[in-house]
């Protein structure tokens, strides 16, 4: 497993696992409940339970108390994370109170993105799933289209976002939305499958198409590679927008006039021709990919940035620096 400890630290198996979870989260500023601790547990994939040893959360609770372990982390207000860093505790609460009221203009926008055609499945990601935003932060959306009609879809969602005024594009960022990810409801499988991307795929927060994110979850049981207690939600969140006979019906209609094949195919032709000529397509380490299955735009893309801090902080902690 990538950053397991060893060595020089002598604690149990959990114990390290709990260290390993408290230090990747760390790096994103986040200190964690035990009930988080527990659901984001990172597996180590070699003592790795079964089906039938699942970690319980009262065995987290349980060693979240360990003498060996509170050498390295400490707690405050249920808070845990690494030693000296109680102060992102007090962060954590003020960027969850933004990111409440960021939820709320993200509502608002998905409230009329159920009316675009095509539109299958709205969910947040990013920060603002993880309800850890400043105040100048975007609102990452994930998208998932009809299949067949990504193009068309991803050109009706970008128009409409754009006409409400609410499209991140240039340098209007805050409170903006960002569409940098499509998936089709035939395809919604995440082809990205790393560390960073179990913890964002796990955190995600679906706002619209409740049926379309169960079987995201069900094809996306490849998260469970990297959590210990991977486990799919069963129930709808309260942020979750309800499709309505109206919003069904305004949509059939939008699908019937754009239902021509010549409409994607022309749109497929412009949209990835402007993507190529992008410059920030062949940006080093560019996560860049347009087909009739996913469009994602990631010049920069967090996961490798994320994941060389994280190894960074393990090593400090496992020479004793923290």
């Amino acid at each position: 497993m990538q950053g397991e400890l060893d060595g020089e630290i002598f604690m149990t198996p959990l114990s390290k696992k709990i260290i390993t979870t408290l230090a990747y989260y760390d790096v994103m500023d986040y200190p964690m409940t035990a009930f988080e601790v527990w659901k984001y547990l990172i597996s180590d994939h070699e003592t790795a339970s079964s089906e039938q040893e699942k970690i319980k959360l009262l065995d987290i609770i349980k060693e979240l108390k360990d003498e060996e372990l509170r050498k390295k982390i400490d707690q405050y207000r249920g808070y845990y994370f690494l030693k000296g860093r109680q102060g992102l505790v007090i962060q954590r609460i003020e960027r969850n109170k933004i990111a409440e009221k960021k939820f709320k203009t993200t509502r608002r926008v998905v409230r009329l993105l159920r009316f675009v055609p095509y539109v299958r499945m709205v969910a947040a990601t990013g920060t603002l799933a993880m309800k850890n935003t400043q105040r100048k932060s975007d609102l990452d959306l994930l998208v998932v289209l009809k299949h067949n009609h990504i193009f068309t879809g991803r050109t009706l969602v970008t128009l409409a976002t754009h006409l409400l005024g609410v499209r991140r594009y240039g340098d209007k960022i805050r409170n903006r939305i960002c569409l940098n990810f499509f998936i089709t409801d035939k395809s919604p499988e995440i082809n990205i499958k790393d560390l960073f991307s179990s913890s964002e795929y796990y955190f995600i927060w679906p706002m619209v198409g409740y049926e379309v994110f169960q079987e995201f979850q069900r094809t996306n049981d490849w998260i469970g590679g990297f959590r210990e207690n991977y486990t799919p939600e069963e129930s709808a969140n309260l942020k979750l927008t309800e499709e309505t006979d109206l919003s069904r019906f305004v949509k059939s209609i939008g699908e019937m006039i754009f239902s021509f094949k010549f409409i994607e195919n022309w749109l497929k032709g412009w949209q990835t021709e402007r993507i190529m000529k992008d410059p920030r397509t062949h940006l080093p380490g560019a996560m860049v990919m347009a087909d009739d299955n996913v469009l994602i735009f990631l010049p920069k893309p967090q996961g490798p940035v994320v994941y060389g801090r994280f190894k960074e902080k393990l090593a400090a902690v496992e020479k004793g620096i923290i």
